[in-house]
Parts: structure tokens; C-alpha cells; sequence
């Protein structure tokens, strides 16, 4: 096992996650504009070449958080563009996020079923 790799993961998804953290605590941004803005600023890093070298160091732990979906979502629109031409840039990214979105989507079920609905209060 790399502990190397591993301990390099934790470091840079643990601080994209304080990031989110300190956005939230410190600022009015509410957690869903910090979704929107970091699976945006993982399109625009994807867009500008800065992602992919993070991927390849810290791998699971760039790919993981939500500015790894936005790096898959940009992944998908480019390899879509480079199949089917500019029709790529609406199947690209549905492509590329398919699996997370069907597992989020199977996994959301499957709690659901197991789960006891009930007031908060």
C-alpha cells in the first residue's frame, strides 16, 4: 500500500473540505451556493489545466470532493466534443457523471426504504 499517496489524499480533500467548512462558518454563502461554487470552480480549474496535475497527486482526494464532480463533468464535455462533434457538449458531462449520479440516485433508495420518515419536532 502507497501510505504516501494515502496521506497525500487526505491532505487535499481534507483542505478542500475546510475551504467549504470556512466558506460556510465564516461568510453568508449558504451550503448549497458552496456546492454550486466548488463544482464550478472544479469545471473552470479542469478548463484552465490546473486540475488534472492535482489528480495525479493527490488522486482520491482531488476526485472526490464536489470539484472533483465539476472535473469529471468537464472531462465528459471534452471527450463528448472530441466523439460527436459539438452535440458533445450536451451528452459530454451526463455521460461522464452517469455512474455517481446513478449510484447517488440507488444508494438515496435504498436509504429511504431502510430509513423511519418522521417530524423533526
Amino acid at each position: 500500500m502507497d501510505w504516501w499517496m494515502l496521506l497525500r489524499a487526505f491532505a487535499v480533500g481534507g483542505a478542500i473540505c475546510v475551504v467549504g467548512q470556512l466558506l460556510i462558518d465564516l461568510t453568508k454563502i449558504t451550503p448549497a451556493r458552496v456546492l454550486v461554487l466548488f463544482v464550478t470552480l472544479g469545471v473552470a480549474l479542469t478548463a484552465i489545466g490546473v486540475y488534472d496535475p492535482l489528480i495525479e497527486f493527490a488522486g482520491a482526494g482531488a476526485s472526490i470532493p464536489l470539484t472533483g464532480f465539476g472535473y469529471t463533468l468537464a472531462k465528459g464535455v471534452e471527450e463528448g466534443i472530441a466523439q460527436h462533434g459539438w452535440f458533445g457538449i450536451l451528452t459530454g458531462g451526463i455521460t461522464g457523471t452517469a455512474g455517481g449520479i446513478t449510484a447517488a440516485i440507488v444508494l438515496s433508495f435504498l436509504c429511504a426504504l431502510v430509513a423511519k420518515s418522521g417530524d423533526k419536532s
